[in-house]
């Protein structure tokens, strides 16, 4: 955030800015939702409250969805729409945990996990998952987690993963589902980037492998942000295990009261074909995207770069490129200030090991990222001189 307000106030002076910071599709929503939004403010309707997990009509939508792509039943009582992904770990994380009990993440993983988590009193235990095991949990580091801070109550799991866009596969998923059912531990699994991910990139199933298919009593969570592209629409959901319910519906009704009731209505319009192909067509211009990166990523000169199965990141170790710098925060405020290039330092993701990585975030396109690529080529050309 502190990036994003420093590019918007060197725009603000007239610099050409290329931001490859955010984890944002720049296509915005699908036309169909978009034109239900401007059809519904116009009719002059009334948008009062809705029921605390969402209107029926959209938690029946998300259950088909569940169908089309996984080929399993969610009873649509065991959805719960929220305000965005994030509306959806405060509910779960309050609902599924209690203060003192520890819960397992990756480290790098998204800094929210381990704040919100924090922020709520709960034990966070990082595993420090590395090129090893691409940077996703293992049942090993999870016994080792366990031998050396005790029994754990949950694991927090992200496929595709930010900031990595590594991915597990349908076994390793599985494995770690069983260790959780072994442990007593509740598995959540963010599935917030399935849909975007990459033939031949390590994606062995095309959507991403829900944790519902393998372990009725694991919550997961999604959204419409990144598939759909309706970022600041606020609207995500949770699949709910039956337990958890009763909880989750209370929780909901007094932290949110209901998701945003106009972005509700809209976003039943996403399941329609005519926006599943629209995502489909930004998920191909993401693959074109990520291919000019990594054709480029020699010229680049950084060290190890994480594998991005999906989602729209390249994490990657600066190497050389970090001498004469403290850390790649020092890094990014060169680049940004010295060539109008916004990357994001990897210590928001890895207080320990990512001191030395940045995370790029191809969502805006072949023609933003190929800019940046010369940009950063040059910056630090001109630094060895």
């Amino acid at each position: 955030m502190d990036i994003l307000r420093r590019v918007a106030e060197l725009r603000g002076e007239g610099r050409d800015v290329v931001s490859l910071c955010a984890g944002e599709p720049g296509g915005g929503a699908p036309t169909g939702v978009s034109a239900a939004a401007a059809a519904l403010h116009s009719s002059g309707a009334p948008l009062t409250y809705t029921p605390a997990l969402g209107i029926a009509g959209l938690r029946r939508a998300v259950a088909g969805h569940y169908r089309r792509w996984y080929g399993i039943e969610v009873p649509p009582e065991n959805v719960a729409i929220t305000t965005g992904s994030s509306g959806a770990f405060m509910l779960l994380f309050l609902s599924s945990f209690n203060p003192g009990d520890r819960v397992a993440l990756a480290r790098p993983g998204y800094p929210a996990y381990r704040n919100i988590l924090g922020a709520l009193g709960i034990e966070v235990v990082e595993l420090d998952c590395g090129p090893a095991t691409r940077y996703q949990p293992t049942a090993e580091l999870l016994d080792a987690a366990v031998r050396e801070h005790g029994p754990l109550a949950g694991l927090m799991l992200a496929s595709p993963a930010n900031p990595t866009g590594t991915m597990v596969t349908r076994a390793e998923l599985a494995e770690l589902a069983a260790w959780c059912a072994r442990g007593g531990a509740r598995l959540i699994s963010d599935e917030i980037y399935h849909g975007i991910t990459y033939p031949g990139a390590g994606a062995e199933d095309p959507r991403g492998v829900c944790a519902w298919e393998l372990d009725r009593d694991a919550v997961v969570i999604s959204s419409f942000s990144k598939y759909w592209g309706m970022t600041g629409w606020r609207l995500g959901w949770a699949i709910v295990p039956d337990d958890l319910l009763p909880v989750v519906d209370a929780l909901a009704g007094n932290v949110a009261l209901c998701p945003p009731a106009p972005a509700q209505y809209a976003a039943i319009e996403a399941f329609t074909e005519e926006s599943y192909a629209e995502a489909e067509a930004f998920v191909e211009e993401f693959a074109r995207t990520r291919s000019t990166l990594l054709d480029n990523l020699g010229r680049l000169g950084w060290g190890r770069a994480a594998p991005a199965d999906g989602a729209f990141y390249l994490y990657a170790d600066l190497g050389d490129e970090l001498e004469g710098f403290a850390d790649s925060a020092e890094y990014c405020s060169a680049l940004l200030e010295g060539a109008g290039v916004a990357l994001v330092p990897g210590g928001d993701f890895d207080a320990e090991g990512g001191r030395t990585a940045v995370r790029l975030s191809f969502a805006a396109g072949s023609a933003a990222v190929a800019e940046a690529v010369e940009r950063i080529v040059r910056f630090q050309a001109d630094r060895r001189r």
